[in-house]
C-alpha cells in the first residue's frame, strides 16, 4: 500500500513547483548517501540473567535458554513478534514473542542434556507438552516412544527417545520424523537405527532425480569385470575331461577289498 501511495504522490506539485515530486528525485538521487552495510536495529535490547531453571524474564513473561547458560548473563533483542537471545555474539535462541503476560515459553531441546541424566522427568514435563502443542513432538514420535517402552521398558525407552531428540541439532526435524517412522514399520526401537533411517531420508532428498528423457526404458545394468572377462574368454576346444581311469581305481579297491574279507574268514 506504501508502494502504491508512492507511486501516486511521484505525479504530484508541491505547491506552484514546476517539477513534480518524481523529477525532483531525480535530481536529488545521485547526490545521496549510499545505505549502511549493516541493516538498521529496530528491537530492543534487554541483558537478563539466566535463571537455575535456565529461563530468562523479558517484559512480563520468561522464556527458556540452553542450560548450559545458566547463571550468565545473556543478550535479548526483542521484536514484534520474536526475541533472539545471544550469548556474546552467538545467537542460541529465537523464540516466538508471547502477548499474554506472565506466559512462559519453553524449548525442549533446552532441557535434554538434563533428561537424558533424569528420564523419568520427561514424560510430565511442561516443555513436552509446548512440544505437541506446536507439532514439534508428533504423534510418530508418540508411536515410536510406546511401542520402545514395550520392548526396553519405561526408562531405557525413555533415555532412548531423548537421544533421537538430540539428532535434531543436526538433522533436519522432518528427516527425523521420518527416520521415527521406518524404523517404526520395521520394528527397530532403537536410536542407530532412527539415525540410520533418517540419513536415508536425507540422502534421498539431495540425490538427483532421474532424468526424464530415461523415463519409460529399461534401467541400465551394471556389469561386473568377472563377468565381462567370462564373456570375453575364447572358445574353449578341449576335450571333455573322462572320468574312466578313476573306474579302474574303484574296481580294483573292490577286488582288494574281498581278497581281504575271505582271508578274514580263513
Amino acid at each position: 500500500m506504501v508502494e502504491q501511495w508512492d507511486r501516486q504522490d511521484d505525479a504530484r506539485r508541491i505547491g506552484s513547483r514546476s517539477r513534480t515530486i518524481a523529477e525532483d528525485f531525480a535530481l536529488e538521487w545521485p547526490l545521496l548517501m549510499p545505505l549502511p552495510e549493516e541493516p538498521f536495529e529496530t528491537g530492543r535490547l534487554f541483558t537478563p540473567r539466566v535463571d537455575r531453571y535456565g529461563q530468562i524474564p523479558v517484559r512480563t513473561n520468561r522464556y527458556s535458554v540452553p542450560i548450559r547458560l545458566i547463571g550468565k548473563r545473556v543478550r535479548v533483542i526483542l521484536h514484534a513478534s520474536h526475541l533472539v537471545v545471544y550469548d556474546q555474539n552467538v545467537e542460541v535462541a529465537r523464540p516466538e514473542r508471547l502477548i499474554a503476560e506472565g506466559a512462559v515459553r519453553l524449548d525442549l531441546d533446552h532441557y535434554l542434556e538434563v533428561l537424558v541424566r533424569k528420564p523419568g522427568a520427561f514424560p510430565g514435563s511442561t516443555a513436552l507438552e509446548q512440544a505437541r502443542s506446536v507439532g514439534k513432538f508428533t504423534p510418530v514420535h508418540d508411536a515410536w516412544w510406546t511401542q520402545a517402552m514395550k520392548i526396553h521398558g519405561e526408562r531405557d525407552s525413555t533415555r532412548a527417545l531423548i537421544e533421537v531428540l538430540l539428532l535434531g541439532r543436526h538433522m533436519t526435524h522432518e528427516h527425523v520424523v521420518a527416520g521415527l517412522a521406518a524404523a517404526l514399520q520395521a520394528g527397530a526401537m532403537t536410536t542407530d537405527a532412527v539415525a540410520l533411517e533418517a540419513r536415508k531420508a536425507a540422502q534421498a532428498e539431495t540425490e538427483p532425480a532421474p532424468d526424464a528423457r530415461n523415463l519409460g526404458q529399461p534401467p541400465e545394468t551394471v556389469t561386473s569385470l568377472h563377468e565381462w572377462r567370462l564373456a570375453h574368454l575364447p572358445p574353449d576346444t578341449r576335450p571333455l575331461p573322462s572320468v574312466s581311469r578313476y573306474d579302474q581305481l574303484l574296481r580294483r579297491r573292490r577286488t582288494s577289498g574281498s581278497s581281504h574279507r575271505e582271508g578274514e574268514a580263513q
